[in-house]
């Protein structure tokens, strides 16, 4: 099977690029991304210079309709993951144009160079869309988790840019019959974000001696998911999903956004001392941290219901958050040395 990556440099997107080619090496997985800021060039340089035999690398921008046709066609794709996008919601408030441009016109070239191209689709043909929670809009404290059902209700340009391509993909779904799968996910952390990212900027900041910026009073929850947890999801809805059908992916580790700073903080704490004895008083939790405006039409909160995925793949989430929290500290402790 021939497949393509988009977005394989980002950071979900290298984590898949790494766990197919290193599972799959049946595979010939074409990784194609226009390497922005948050792409991981050293990676994709490595891959281009034969790290795996069964990678081939693609710098090419999915706004560009013709890369996009001619990456399918020369390659003889048979599958698409789907993972190229903008993804920082401050970006998108102030570039609203650039993420309709790449997260909707871009999904929008890949779906018609896919239909294009296939024709008439064979049994290995897929179109995997990867998406976010944030389309569902946002829940009060007592709300019931989003399902694959929830209504669209975008707040932000970055959700309804997702939510649009979402939309687009079924749509040729149900016009043209290209087989399609979506699946949405929880907010996810881990190796290799970028440190634009709440974790990895609270994480460089503690490291740095910095101040950590917190929107508000920092009482926003989000879902958190593992990454390494989601690229398994993502292997699994490839492998079994089935066509047409949307799959919420979760990591059953909702918390406030000050308390996981905090969780930081005292992961960084207990990391200095080295005894794992040292707890930061509320004193010292304030002395780190700096409350900051918040940010335009912010999501009060975020919640994934992942038991479709779960009773019809057999998935579930397998880090708890303290221990992703430690890695991803321990990883950005390491980059920094």
């Amino acid at each position: 099977m021939n497949i393509l990556i988009t977005g394989g440099a980002g950071f979900i997107g290298s984590h898949v690029v790494e766990f197919f080619a290193e599972n799959y090496p049946d595979y010939m997985i074409t990784v194609m991304d226009s390497l922005t800021y948050a792409a991981n060039t050293e990676l994709f340089n490595a891959w281009a210079n034969g790290k795996y035999p069964n990678v081939r690398t693609w710098k090419g921008d999915i706004r560009n309709s013709s890369e996009c046709s001619n990456v399918i066609q020369i390659h003889h794709i048979d599958a698409v993951i789907h993972l190229a996008a903008e993804s920082h919601v401050d970006n998108s408030i102030e570039s609203p144009n650039v993420f309709a441009e790449t997260n909707v016109m871009g999904t929008l070239n890949l779906l018609n160079a896919a239909k294009n191209v296939w024709g008439k689709p064979t049994v290995d043909n897929v179109f995997y869309h990867i998406s976010t929670d944030e389309v569902y809009g946002h829940l009060g404290y007592d709300d019931p988790a989003f399902i694959e059902d929830t209504p669209y209700d975008p707040r932000s340009p970055y959700s309804a840019s997702k939510a649009s391509s979402d939309h687009f993909v079924r749509a040729f779904h149900a016009t043209h019959g290209l087989p399609v799968i979506i699946s949405n996910c929880s907010n996810n952390y881990g190796e290799r974000q970028h440190k634009e990212k709440l974790l990895p900027k609270t994480i460089t900041n503690l490291l740095t001696g910095k101040k950590i910026p917190v929107y508000g009073k920092g009482e926003n929850i989000r879902d958190w998911l593992y990454v390494g947890d989601h690229v398994k999801a993502i292997n699994t809805i490839f492998r079994l999903g089935k066509v047409g059908e949307t799959y919420n992916i979760g990591g059953d580790s909702e918390v406030r956004n000050i308390d996981i700073v905090k969780d930081l903080i005292e992961i960084h704490l207990t990391n200095r001392v080295n005894d794992g004895k040292e707890i930061p008083s509320a004193s010292t939790y304030q002395s780190y941290i700096e409350f900051v405006e918040d940010r335009k039409g912010h999501d009060f909160r975020y919640a994934i219901n992942h038991d479709k995925i779960t009773r019809e793949l057999g998935w579930m989430p397998s880090i708890g958050l303290r221990e992703g929290l430690v890695k991803t500290y321990d990883y950005y402790k390491n980059l920094l040395k």
